[in-house]
């Protein structure tokens, strides 16, 4: 048969918008099925409107119909596959061949699409557009796929304007009604100031990256000057333990292995810190080669429609990682002399002091990468414990309540500051992170990689604690229960005294009299979370020590009401 110069009518397995099998199928009010991505996007560019049409018969709805995920469809072409689907990118048409419209029979892999024709065409049927002067005003593009995106889905006219009013690209036709009297420019002009945005977002993100590199370099320069510091720690005891008598001996022995664990576990961390920064690296890259690829796109509406999340600032993945200036390995040498001129009784003290130094002082520091100009080498007293008020102070931290995760008898107020538990329910919007079955509440924060400090004053048995995000909201049960289960610890406050709860396991506390306010502070970086009886002496009241594998989130069980105190952070001394 002839090429009629039509394209072929729509594959009835085929997706009507990204022309591909359905992934995903889901089935419209009228019988059409398409991808739930591809009719989900589609729709959201009508929710102004409020009327949703089928990309395939044009039917429409109102208001926006339920999706309802097609049955598996026994007369649809098999295609066995046991791989499965490929995982999702900020770019699927640029992923997936799309086919040229106009080919009869076997249809061939589609190499340019022309916005005035709104077709994709192959390289046989694309020739018109170069050789006739009928075509010399239509714009032909290298991208591919999703063309109906370029089309008005309430007129079926080209987008070629945007509406800054309401921030999306509209047909020359929307100006006349739903967009009449708003701010309209061309997507020409649009795009002009928008491309400066990505532009300086792209600058930012190499900046960035070679930032990364920097500190990777760095990194692995100390690493490499610790593993030499500790290899002439091992010489030098090595030396000294030669010089002594055969009866300490087995102290010889105990230091050597000491020095040998501390450098593993360094090495170790190491290793850890400069795969997640060379991953950081790549993403970064990766997120820089995206933005190149939009900056050179000729497609103006294609360009538009993924701006926003491609404007995004990168946000950091691995916190700055520091050699700790306290952490050192000449200290063991040292240790290695004295033993030897004072013998046993020396041996004893000395190692045993130098072991308990060596295991509470981290080798590397993590820092938050927040952008605070503040954030600065840090002094010696950001590794030691704080003692005072004033020295936990410095860590204070604003927290608020997250109304999406308040049980439905808890009520928020100053400005999520206070929280009162009222017996008589409200009635609140389902929510996948609201507790069910306790009286409790999450903060908002999320606490991951440095020194965090807040208070709360309470009154009536309230509970006090960290918990992981991935903690139950739902069901009365342990799951669900702050310091019931391995993804929270709590300090359980009462008139009769306290307990210390974590993965079901409890431990009285003899407290002499009861606090109305208490301190806790959270040590991510030293695994460590600690609650205190505020004073400016501050009595502490328990530690727990654990490994954190995810971001902590300030928890309360709420009994009568739960207050968090604002804090003036202190000056830092740098």
């Amino acid at each position: 048969m002839a090429d009629s110069g039509y394209p072929l009518p729509p594959d009835p397995y085929c997706c009507p918008l990204c022309l591909d099998d359905p992934r995903d199928p889901v089935t419209l009010p009228c019988g059409d099925s398409c991808c739930l991505e591809c009719v989900t996007i589609y729709w959201d560019q009508l929710d102004h409107v409020g009327v949703y049409s089928c990309p395939q018969c044009r039917a429409t709805f109102t208001p926006r119909p339920a999706l309802r995920r097609s049955l598996p469809d026994v007369h649809m072409r098999q295609e066995p596959s046991r791989n499965p689907p490929p995982a999702l990118t900020p770019f699927p048409h640029m992923q997936r061949d799309v086919l040229c419209d106009f080919c009869v029979g076997p249809r061939n892999k589609a190499v340019k699409s022309c916005l005035m024709c709104l077709a994709y065409y192959c390289e046989t049927h694309v020739k018109p557009h170069y050789e006739s002067a009928t075509f010399k005003r239509h714009k032909l593009v290298d991208e591919t796929g999703h063309l109906d995106r370029k089309i008005c889905p309430q007129h079926e006219k080209g987008l070629e304007l945007f509406c800054r009013s309401d921030q999306m690209c509209i047909c020359v036709l929307c100006t006349v009604r739903e967009h009449r009297g708003h701010n309209i420019i061309s997507a020409e002009e649009e795009r002009a100031d928008k491309q400066k945005v990505l532009v300086g977002t792209q600058s930012e993100v190499q900046y960035i990256i070679q930032d990364r590199m920097k500190e990777l370099q760095e990194l692995r320069h100390n690493v490499e000057r610790l593993k030499s510091c500790a290899q002439r720690a091992q010489a030098d005891s090595d030396k000294s333990f030669h010089e002594m008598q055969q009866a300490v001996d087995r102290w010889h022995g105990e230091l050597k292995q000491l020095i040998q664990a501390n450098m593993q576990a360094a090495m170790a961390q190491a290793e850890g810190y400069v795969e997640r920064l060379e991953h950081e690296i790549s993403e970064l890259q990766r997120r820089d080669a995206e933005l190149r690829q939009i900056l050179e796109t000729e497609d103006n509406i294609h360009f538009l429609q993924n701006f926003q999340s491609l404007s995004v600032r990168p946000e950091p993945m691995v916190p700055k990682v520091l050699i700790n200036p306290q952490f050192a390995f000449e200290a063991m040498s040292k240790t290695a002399t004295d033993m030897k001129e004072h013998l046993d009784e020396i041996c004893k003290t000395e190692l045993s002091k130098i072991s308990k130094t060596v295991s509470e002082t981290p080798v590397y520091i993590l820092l938050p990468r927040n952008g605070d100009k503040r954030n600065k080498v840090p002094s010696r007293v950001d590794f030691q414990e704080p003692k005072s008020r004033a020295d936990f102070l410095r860590y204070a931290s604003k927290m608020t309540f997250d109304p999406n995760s308040a049980y439905k008898e808890l009520v928020l107020s100053e400005g999520s500051q206070r929280v009162t538990r009222r017996k008589a329910g409200q009635l609140l919007l389902e929510h996948p992170d609201r507790f069910d079955g306790f009286s409790q509440v999450l903060c908002r924060e999320a606490l991951s990689g440095s020194r965090f400090y807040w208070e709360a004053e309470w009154t009536g048995e309230f509970s006090v604690g960290v918990a992981y995000k991935s903690i139950s909201r739902k069901g009365k049960n342990s799951h669900s229960l702050l310091g019931y289960n391995n993804k929270s610890w709590s300090l359980l406050c009462s008139d009769g005294g306290y307990s210390a709860w974590h993965n079901q396991r409890d431990q009285d506390l003899p407290v002499a009299s009861r606090a109305t306010r208490i301190g806790v502070f959270v040590d991510y970086a030293g695994n460590s979370v600690a609650f205190y009886s505020v004073s400016d002496t501050m009595a502490l009241l328990h530690r727990f020590k654990a490994n954190f594998s995810e971001p902590l989130y300030a928890g309360f069980g709420v009994g009568s009401s739960v207050s968090l105190v604002h804090l003036k952070p202190a000056s830092l001394p740098y």
